[in-house]
């Protein structure tokens, strides 16, 4: 016969127990998280590495900064950074919208600052530029526009140049090639890189793409996710849909690049452990894109680029990835062969996906070398279908 008065004993220790247990857990939690924080803050200087010679000297003539500019009223941030400041310059526009990428370059080096003077500009809203309380009526493509203007007008001033290339990537091509239609004096030329055509039309080829390999493939649970989540809205992604989109681009090797399964992997973690920005920074990396794809996202999607410009008064090098579905590879095809331009020039990356600079830079800078510098379009996919339009 058990004596009851054991028993207020015995659950007192295990009570006593477990909370042993439980403190001892959140200490190696707490522990754990101090110490990421500590190796994030390691990696977290916050400085553009310098060009250095032969002797570990800076280079001269050479530029590597971190700035902020104000750009019509309001103070965003870019990297500058070419081994000789007497090059052209070139301006990058980048993608998300609000997704900054030249922390890619840590694993994906382009050297583009061989031949120019780049500048890595952070729009508005993203990554440098990112401020909490950014009013989010500025937040507009009319904005980011007349921003891309400013920045080009900055960096013609600053580098007493009379035009400057204009390089628009994804998201960064829809806002570019847009700019480049307002002030075609401006710039040598302008290059769209997955260059942005009807954005919801070309979800729906992708869609229909994913959807027919997963069932070539046997992929039964990828098929039922797709099928569970339809692109039926008019002007929109559903939200199931946009939540899968990034798996199922992933893992068939059509979404950010061709070798890369995951955005965790490939761009999250790289985010944290990239050098040139502060643990501030990378957290605004981070807001920024989410904060920029809540405001801008529906417009883009919705807009059919190629009614809206039709007409280029520059020369256009459009570059885009064989297995780009984030883009659709095929309607780039479709609206550089019916823009109307002095020369322009479709240039296919074999191996690439989303990101054929980052993914194939040797090609990158030939292209750019030996036809985009000189405004010919030579190694072009076809440079008779590709002529200039009458």
């Amino acid at each position: 016969m058990s004596d009851s008065r054991t028993e207020p004993i015995s659950i007192q220790a295990a009570a006593r127990t477990v909370s042993r247990i439980a403190s001892i857990v959140v200490a190696a939690l707490l522990a754990c998280a101090l110490g990421l924080i500590g190796i994030l803050r390691l990696f977290s200087p916050g400085r553009p590495k310098p060009f250095d010679d032969e002797t570990g000297h800076p280079l001269p003539g050479s530029i590597s900064e971190k700035i902020h500019v104000d750009i019509n009223g309001v103070q965003q941030g870019m990297f500058i950074r070419g081994k000789d400041v007497n090059n052209p310059v070139l301006l990058f526009v980048h993608g998300g919208p609000g997704m900054p990428t030249y922390f890619l370059t840590d694993r994906y080096p382009t050297d583009l600052e061989e031949y120019f003077t780049v500048c890595w500009w952070e729009q508005r809203g993203a990554g440098l530029s990112y401020r909490e309380d950014l009013p989010r009526e500025t937040l507009t493509v009319e904005q980011l526009v007349a921003d891309t203007l400013e920045v080009t007008q900055y960096l013609r001033q600053r580098f007493g140049k009379e035009k400057i290339y204009l390089m628009g990537h994804s998201w960064g091509s829809y806002i570019g090639i847009q700019a480049a239609a307002r002030a075609p004096a401006l710039y040598y030329a302008y290059i769209g890189v997955a260059q942005v055509t009807h954005q919801l039309e070309s979800e729906k080829l992708a869609y229909d793409y994913m959807l027919e390999r997963f069932k070539a493939s046997g992929n039964r649970k990828m098929v039922r996710k797709l099928e569970a989540a339809p692109l039926t809205l008019p002007d929109a992604l559903p939200r199931a849909y946009d939540l899968l989109r990034d798996e199922a681009m992933h893992t068939l090797g059509i979404g950010t690049t061709h070798d890369m399964k995951s955005v965790i992997t490939g761009i999250f973690l790289p985010s944290w452990f990239s050098r040139v920005y502060t643990l501030t920074e990378k957290a605004n990396l981070w807001r920024g894109k989410f904060a920029s794809k809540s405001i801008l996202w529906h417009k883009f999607i919705g807009t059919d680029l190629t009614q809206l410009v039709t007409e280029l008064d520059l020369p256009v090098y459009f570059f885009h990835g064989r297995y780009d579905y984030t883009v659709s590879y095929r309607l780039a095809q479709d609206y550089l062969e019916k823009l109307t331009a002095p020369s322009k020039g479709f240039y296919t990356f074999e191996q690439s996906a989303h990101m054929p600079i980052f993914e194939e830079p040797a090609r990158t800078r030939t292209i750019l070398e030996n036809d985009v510098l000189f405004g010919v379009t030579l190694l072009g996919d076809d440079t008779e279908v590709l002529s200039p339009t009458p």
